[in-house]
């Protein structure tokens, strides 16, 4: 979608921030056209982000943290709202809703009495940003018996269908999850596995990095056949959807039960981009073995190894950046969050309860008037 002037009464604002824990991603997003008009990306101060991070397991004093957490992920929200504003020129009144996703910490909708947890204090958002907030987006999804997510489906239909053929959307970001656009107009979708979560913290263990930039340490390894078998062995791969998954499941503490002795740290780390990529196209071939286009959004989108890797798993299958189709690949998800608080905001409902296993449609999420 080519950036094009906004429709009056259309423009919505997105805010996502996602399991990579990469920082804050804001769109200004015009809901006529389908078009994002502006974006601004901030990452988290370390410390936020190490706090964000420790709380996806339990803790010490955890309700009193998660509050201060939730009220810093407001304010950053905020400061990405006014640049936005003051970037494209628009004012507070000309946006109907921010569509705020939060920072997701436990997600187990089909774990204990099955909740969904994202950090973020709404009144605190509206009362900065000064416009009306729509959040917790999946919390009336898994009260309907659904996973909650992925929601982004029924928006990648919206934008990326191609007419005549099965294709996909994949986002990489901490997890990975496909959009299944059937030709017939049927949509499916689940999380896939890890995407960036484990390489991410494998490499700040051993290197320090935030990230693998473009896979580079990873090619400088080899794939551990026995480590891979290992790895797939998880339940979760050979669960049938809907399922999702989350840092609940994939971290590294689940990676080092599993890691063989003498594995050296890049061998792992070859491994594990592996195993990033073979879930998807396991995924793939079984739940659409007629797709033959597959979109990928996400900050993995930007690493050229694990996309390369993707193509060769896929044969006949066109393995391409969102920002092919005028999309890039930083802004899709918090695009599909402005498009949901659209749909809240008109009274229409945001989940696909044959993606999630809701029992029926629903209006998503809740609202914060400004």
């Amino acid at each position: 979608m080519a950036s094009l002037p906004p429709t009056e009464g259309q423009l919505y604002i997105g805010l996502m921030s996602g399991t990579s824990l990469d920082g804050i991603d804001g769109v200004l997003f015009d809901a006529g056209r389908l078009a994002v008009t502006g974006h601004v990306h901030a990452p988290f101060a370390p410390a936020l982000r190490d706090e964000l991070l420790a709380l996806n397991t339990p803790g010490d004093n955890e309700l009193h943290r998660a509050a201060l957490a939730a009220n810093a992920v407001a304010r950053g929200y905020a400061d990405v709202v006014a640049q936005l504003l003051e970037a494209t020129g628009t004012r507070r009144d000309q946006v109907a809703a921010i569509g705020a996703h939060g920072q997701t910490v436990r997600h187990q909708p089909g774990g204990f009495d099955g909740y969904t947890t994202q950090l973020l204090n709404g009144a605190l958002l509206a009362e900065q940003a000064g416009i009306d907030v729509v959040c917790d987006l999946r919390s009336r999804d898994v009260a309907a018996g659904g996973q909650g997510a992925p929601l982004v489906p029924a928006f990648h239909r919206a934008v990326f269908s191609a007419e005549g053929q099965d294709s996909a959307v994949l986002n990489l970001g901490g997890i990975s999850n496909l959009s299944l656009l059937f030709a017939d107009g049927r949509t499916g979708g689940f999380d896939c596995g890890p995407a960036n979560c484990l390489m991410d913290g494998w490499i700040a263990r051993h290197q320090g990095k935030a990230f693998d930039a473009d896979g580079a340490w990873a090619a400088t390894g080899r794939v551990s056949p026995a480590l891979l078998a290992t790895l797939l062995g998880e339940p979760f791969f050979a669960l049938p959807p809907p399922k999702s998954t989350g840092r609940d499941l994939f971290n590294l503490g689940w990676l080092q039960s599993r890691l063989l002795p003498g594995l050296a740290p890049e061998d792992v780390q070859a491994t594990l981009l592996e195993l990033s990529t073979r879930c998807v196209a396991d995924a793939l071939r079984a739940q659409m073995p007629g797709a033959r286009s597959l979109i990928a959004c996400g900050g993995g989108a930007l690493n050229g190894r694990l996309m390369q890797r993707l193509s060769d798993l896929l044969p006949g299958v066109t393995v391409e950046s969102s920002a092919a189709h005028d999309l890039p690949v930083d802004q899709v998800e918090a695009a599909a969050f402005a498009w949901l608080a659209m749909r809240f905001k008109t009274k229409r409902p945001g989940n696909l309860p044959a993606v999630t296993g809701a029992a029926g449609l629903r209006l998503l999420g809740c609202l914060y008037p400004a």
